[in-house]
């Protein structure tokens, strides 16, 4: 199963991820981690990575799907995945999508985590101050949820027009939410028997 998981920061994304991959076995592949693992090794592309992370920006496209591109290639994901940070961009589902028909693996489903966005400033406020996270300020914060809506949230209608997109609301227990995803990832392909979705 070929996932991708969009949702803003605070969404809760990261807990259900882990609870997704317990039960259906995709590879999770985080590019936050993957960037963040680079910064902390000090490669050049880390440092690259972490001059914009830590002013609440995104990272480049090119950064990114360099570190994509390189990690789809592995044998571990040629049974599923599930892309948790990546796309963040048309630019960047454009480049995913060019990728996967030249490999011939389409998506599944792309599922949306949503939370409004005064819960999201809670929750990262909180966050911050439980673990110390220096990117977790309250004006980082607030920057990180409007680039959030204004450059990733027209992949919901990209996805859309697509026919993948499932939209799952973020409030309440983490069991609760999970229930959500499972309904969907548990739902029969609708179709016509042609192919299409």
């Amino acid at each position: 199963m070929r996932i991708i998981f969009i949702g803003p920061p605070g969404a809760g994304k990261g807990t259900q991820a882990v609870k997704i991959v317990a039960k259906y076995k995709p590879v999770h592949l985080s590019t936050g981690d993957m960037l963040r693992a680079a910064r902390d090794a000090k490669t050049e592309i880390g440092l690259q990575a972490d001059e914009y992370m830590s002013s609440g920006q995104l990272v480049p496209d090119e950064v990114v799907i360099g570190v994509i591109a390189e990690r789809l290639k592995s044998d571990d994901c040629k049974s599923g995945y599930l892309l948790d940070g990546f796309p963040r961009t048309i630019a960047q589902a454009e480049a995913l999508d060019k990728m996967l028909a030249a490999s011939g693996t389409p998506l599944d489903i792309v599922l949306e985590l949503k939370v409004p966005d005064d819960e999201l400033f809670t929750r990262l406020v909180e966050r911050g101050r439980k673990e110390g996270r220096t990117d977790d300020t309250p004006e980082t914060i607030q920057k990180r949820i409007a680039v959030y809506n204004n450059q990733t949230s027209p992949l919901l209608d990209y996805y859309g027009k697509k026919g993948l997109l499932k939209t799952i609301e973020g409030l309440g227990t983490i069991d609760e939410i999970f229930a959500r995803i499972e309904k969907v990832l548990d739902a029969p392909k609708s179709g016509c028997g042609c192919g299409c979705r």
